[in-house]
Order: structure tokens, then sequence, then C-alpha cells
């Protein structure tokens, strides 16, 4: 039982990795893309784009029918579906195909990552659900820091082609590994009548997760800039900067979980929102404080994730008959937070410039905190509306 467990949660933690690393790693990819079709960076960013609104759209809709139909399958179509997005990628011979198979790719990968976070909540038992989920979330972060670098450097020796097509290699791997790892998994029966009295709650509590994602990108997608301009860092400073935030992500989301094991998913969740908001006016204040920033960084991020990961938990816990479609709307929340605040920190940064960015970040925060002590009525259970 112990092997299996363990088999699973690699599984889920490598599957993870991979689909972090698909996202996180088109930003050092960009330049080399657009000097290939001839275009401009601005241009090529739409495979972000275009990426992130089809996972958007279509996570929830792959949330509700695995509450229904169960999530094997569908992981195991999603990672079908990615190896062929990526190798079209791989293979595109113009932009417009280029664009086509990231849309794709979104949609594979809104059929997987939703879905792997929920069939750990399955499978985790009740004590542990937290420490398991921050063990699948962390794969996801590592694509963050160590990742986009690797494929970085694969494109400098093979071109960045080979690395779609090498993420599309893993995926066929993985694809064969999760239909077998997830085999004579239970299904969690679910009821259409449950479905919509717990609506209105599902999307109460994953605004949360929304506005949470605009208190850490509000910022972080200017970071670089923010750090060139107020510190003076080099590009290699920069890149520090980012890796020690990324190492605090980590360990945040990895400590997260086993502190909410020992307190509980709602403690945690509403105690590390509280201290994300604290951390982020510290480093407002120190932000032009030169090496301190590090230090400050890695509380920001490991205190951020700690607080996302404690929340997922609690959300896996809050609606177990639904988790697929509650997992799936948070990621679907997540995305649409990260869009908000890049669009957010663009105005800021356009009319106060860069220093104000922490301000406004944790004011998000602490709201995200206060919808998070409210509990909006729990709908009946399937057995009271039968």
């Amino acid at each position: 039982m112990q092997n299996s467990s363990r088999i699973r949660l690699t599984v889920g933690w490598i599957t993870l990795f991979l689909m972090g690393t698909d996202l996180f790693v088109v930003s050092p990819l960009l330049p080399f893309i657009s000097q290939e079709y001839h275009i401009s960076s601005a241009i090529t960013g739409w495979m972000v784009t275009t990426f992130a609104v089809t996972y958007a759209a279509s996570a929830p809709f792959f949330g509700w029918i695995s509450d229904k139909k169960g999530r094997r399958y569908f992981i195991t179509l999603g990672l079908s579906l990615f190896v062929l997005a990526n190798i079209l990628t791989g293979l595109a011979p113009s932009f417009a195909w280029l664009i086509s198979s990231r849309i794709l790719a979104g949609l594979a990968v809104a059929s997987i990552t939703p879905l792997i976070y929920a069939i750990i909540g399955d499978v985790a038992p009740s004590d542990r659900r937290g420490a398991w989920l921050s063990i699948v979330v962390s794969g996801h972060l590592m694509a963050l820091w160590a990742g986009a670098p690797v494929g970085a450097l694969l494109e400098h020796f093979l071109g960045w082609r080979f690395v779609f097509l090498a993420m599309a290699l893993m995926g066929a791997i993985l694809a064969v590994i999760n239909f077998k790892a997830w085999e004579s998994i239970p299904r969690v029966a679910s009821g259409r009548k449950v479905i919509k009295g717990n609506m209105v709650r599902i999307l109460g509590s994953v605004s949360v997760t929304a506005i949470w994602a605009i208190s850490m990108y509000t910022l972080y997608v200017y970071l670089g800039a923010a750090l060139y301009s107020l510190n003076k860092f080099t590009s290699s400073e920069v890149s520090l900067a980012v890796t020690i935030y990324g190492i605090g992500a980590v360990i945040g989301s990895l400590t997260s979980g086993q502190i909410t094991g020992r307190f509980g998913e709602g403690i945690i969740s509403k105690v590390t929102l509280a201290l994300l908001s604290i951390v982020l006016i510290v480093l407002g204040g120190f932000f032009s404080s030169g090496g301190w920033i590090y230090l400050i960084l890695f509380v920001w991020a490991l205190v951020g994730y700690a607080g996302f990961t404690s929340y997922q938990a609690r959300l896996a816990a809050d609606f177990s008959e639904h988790r697929g479609t509650a997992l799936a709307w948070n990621n679907t929340a997540l995305y649409i937070g990260i869009t908000l605040g890049s669009v957010i920190g663009s105005y800021v940064v356009a009319n106060w410039g860069y220093s104000l960015l922490p301000y406004i970040s944790s004011g998000a925060a602490a709201i995200s905190f206060f919808i998070g002590m409210h509990k909006l009525p729990i709908s009946r259970r399937l057995e009271e509306v039968k």
C-alpha cells in the first residue's frame, strides 16, 4: 500500500512538472521563435495568451465530466492530446500553425492538471490530503525555476523545436504510466442537483484564488524590470532573484502540506493569506534595499505558495463529492487572476512606476484574506436531495 502511494505521488509530481515546463518554457524561447518567423516578441507572446485562455475556458468542463465519468481516461486522453500538440508545435511551418498547436496544448493541459489535483485528493488519506497535494503542486512549481532553464539549455544546443518534441516524447511515456497508475481508483459519486446547489459556493470559494493570483502576479510579471529599474540589477542578479523566488515557492508548498495535517487546511490558508499581505508591505518598504531583497523575495514566495497549496487542500476537503469541478474552477480562477494581475500591473507601472506594485499586491492579498474568512452555506448532500 505504501509503495502504491509513493508510485502515485511520483507519477502525479512528474506529470505536473511536465505540464509546468510546457507553460513556463515558452517565455525563454520567445526570442528564438520570433527570429525564425520574423515577427515581434509581442506577437509571439500570443502563444502564451491563447494557451492560457483555452485552459481557463475548458478546465471547468473537464473537472465536471471527470466527477461524472471518472478521471483516469480523461488524464490519459489529455496526455495523448498533449503529445499531438507538442509534435505540431515542434513541426510548425508557420506561426498560424504554431498558435493552433498551442490552443490544442491548452485544451490538453486543462484535462490533465486539475484532474491530477483531484485524483490525488481522491486517493489521499483524509489526514494527509494537504501533504499529498503539496507534493504534486511542488512538481508544477519546480518547473518555474528548473524545467524552464533546462528547456532554454536544450534550445542552445538543439534548437527550440527539439524542446517541444522532447516534451511530446515524455508525454507519450507518461500517458502509458498514468493509465496504469490510476487503475482501480473508485469514482466519487455525484449528482446534478448537488452541483447546481453548490455551484454558487464553488465560484465564491475560488474567487479567493483569483484575488490571490492578482496579489502575486501584479508584481511578479514585472519583477525583473522592477529590480533592474529600482535596484540596477544585472541580468545575472535578476536570474538569481527569480531562482530564489522559485525555491521559496517550492519550499512553501511542501511546508504547507506538512503543517496542514497538524493544524488543518482552513487555519493555515487563512494565516498565510494574512501574512502575505504583511510580507508584501515589507517588500515595498525594502524593494530598493539591494541584497536584502533576495531574502524578502524568498519569504514572499514561501508564504504565498504555502497559502495557495493549503487553500487547494481546503477546497478538496470542502467539495469532496465534486472535487474535480471545484479544483478545475480553482485553476480557471488562477489563470483569470494571473491575467488580471498582469493588466493591473501594466496600468500601475505606466501611471505610477514600479515602487507602488508591492502595495497594490498587498491590498489584493488582504481582500483575498477577508473573502476566505467567510464560507458560503453548504448545500444538502446527495442523500438528502434524492
